[in-house]
């Protein structure tokens, strides 16, 4: 693991924590005015929500001291977009540009009698602030807000560093026209740190920098026998039902330890992280009696290694099933690539195996539906290595490195689109956040050291030789 930078920032630790918490009042209040506004990007939802959202955060980023304030959308099919938001500062002559991410749409609600209390009305209780995006990801754009206002209040016009804020308002939704923003707004939004303010800490107490996503590849299979349905009774036994011989080609798909056996996919064990197993089958809600699958260990199952999940079958309802035997049945298939991984060639390499294992020389038709690419931190960069310390220095203890075992789609297109720039995916939420579900939480605690890891982090990058490999000492 790689040592991380020790800079020397102008202003003396105790003196940053202290402007963090001086502020943290204001910024848990204008969190509780966002959460307020239930922002959803998607189309059974009111899109004028969605539009007072990013008037709100466009409010609060012009009272962080931003002159440049804009929300921005590009066309989407045949109509306008989702609003963002972006605000930018310019930077002083030799200072880096920062790119500060989060997104101000939320997920929807869900069933409101499995909440505590109004998803969209923000409570605090033990140390907790509850709504719907308190955590995912609004206390993103806060946290981003917070270490701004902290760092310009201890160094005003000092601050040398240039920022600009990108808070997207479709993530939810599936970032639909998050290229196309990156190309319109390509120069706008150039910087050379791109901080995503959009995962979590290893626990309450223990920060993580995310330095791994895995890709991913979307497909449905289609199994075929007969050129319509039969009777079960009259011409069963010489032909198998396709239901049948889809869960035998689905078996194919992983070993007897349940690993994925699918031939030309990428996978290692090489996690430094210890996740018990204990707290895993806590975590994920395992049954008990039910046995773990793969080999190796549980944090590189998790992040480091391919899994491959059915999401979703078509066969004939149990309530409206005949005495026939079904000619076809198709199953969806979810397929998470290792880092570094290219997904083409891991498509590849699923159509080959199903094609491959039909059995009883059934039909399969492979139609591959999306991909996504994976994603590795460099963490020998000078900028990852002074979010280590300053994350270190926020919690008082050293940061670990984890992974997500799910995909961020848009985190490659960055990467794409800003090859040289350095991407950094911090978290505000923690274990027991809930993110998507009923009771999201933020940690306020855990949050008012997100928002001072962050400052430290903007504190050290300005001025910091990010392109030579190092950082000043």
């Amino acid at each position: 693991m790689t040592e991380p930078c020790a800079p020397t920032v102008p202003v003396p630790v105790d003196v940053v924590r202290a402007a963090v918490r001086a502020d943290m009042p204001r910024t848990v209040e204008q969190l509780v005015e966002l959460v307020a506004i239930p922002g959803i990007a998607w189309e059974s939802f009111d899109p004028a929500q969605l539009e007072r959202s990013a008037e709100a955060v466009a409010g609060v980023l012009s009272g962080a001291g931003f002159d440049d304030v804009q929300v921005l959308r590009v066309p989407l099919g045949d109509g306008p977009g989702h609003p963002a938001v972006v605000a930018h500062r310019r930077p002083a002559p030799g200072h880096p540009t920062v790119l500060l991410y989060a997104h101000h749409d939320v997920q929807p609600p869900g069933r409101r009698e499995l909440w505590d209390s109004e998803p969209f009305a923000a409570q605090e209780r033990d140390g907790r602030l509850y709504g719907r995006g308190a955590a995912d990801d609004k206390a993103g754009i806060m946290a981003h807000v917070g270490a701004l206002r902290a760092a310009t209040a201890l160094l005003g016009d000092d601050l040398g560093l240039g920022v600009t804020v990108f808070v997207e308002g479709e993530e939810e939704a599936g970032s639909p026209s998050f290229r196309d923003f990156l190309q319109v707004h390509r120069d706008r939004l150039a910087a050379d740190v791109i901080v995503i303010a959009d995962s979590s800490n290893w626990e309450v107490g223990v920060p993580a920098l995310t330095t791994s996503l895995r890709g991913m590849v979307g497909a449905v299979v289609e199994l075929s026998v007969l050129e319509h349905a039969v009777h079960s009774g009259m011409y069963g036994g010489p032909v198998l039902d396709a239901p049948t011989l889809l869960a035998r080609l689905i078996a194919t798909l992983h070993d007897e330890d349940g690993a994925v056996a699918v031939a030309g996919l990428l996978a290692e064990d090489s996690t430094e992280l210890v996740y018990d197993e204990e707290r895993f089958r806590a975590d994920a809600a395992v049954a008990d009696g039910v046995r773990l699958a793969g080999r190796g260990s549980i944090a590189s199952r998790l992040w480091t290694q391919p899994a491959l999940s059915v999401t979703g079958m078509d066969v004939t309802p149990v309530d409206v099933a005949s005495n026939t035997i079904a000619p076809s049945a198709r199953a969806k298939l979810s397929l998470r690539t290792a880092p570094g991984q290219d997904p083409d060639d891991a498509a590849e390499a699923l159509r080959r195996h199903v094609e491959a294992h039909a059995p009883f020389g059934a039909h399969v038709h492979f139609e591959l539906e999306e991909t996504g690419q994976s994603f590795r931190t460099d963490m020998g960069s000078a900028a990852a290595r002074i979010a280590r310390w300053a994350l270190g220095e926020s919690w008082g203890r050293p940061a670990v490195e984890t992974g997500i075992g799910g995909s961020i789609p848009f985190t490659a297109d960055l990467t794409e689109v800003y090859p040289d720039a350095a991407i950094l995916i911090t978290g505000v939420e923690d274990p027991d956040s809930r993110a998507h579900s009923a009771n999201e939480s933020l940690h306020l605690a855990e949050f008012e050291r997100a928002v001072l890891a962050e400052t430290l982090m903007l504190l050290a990058l300005d001025g910091a030789a990010l392109h030579t490999g190092s950082c000043r000492e």
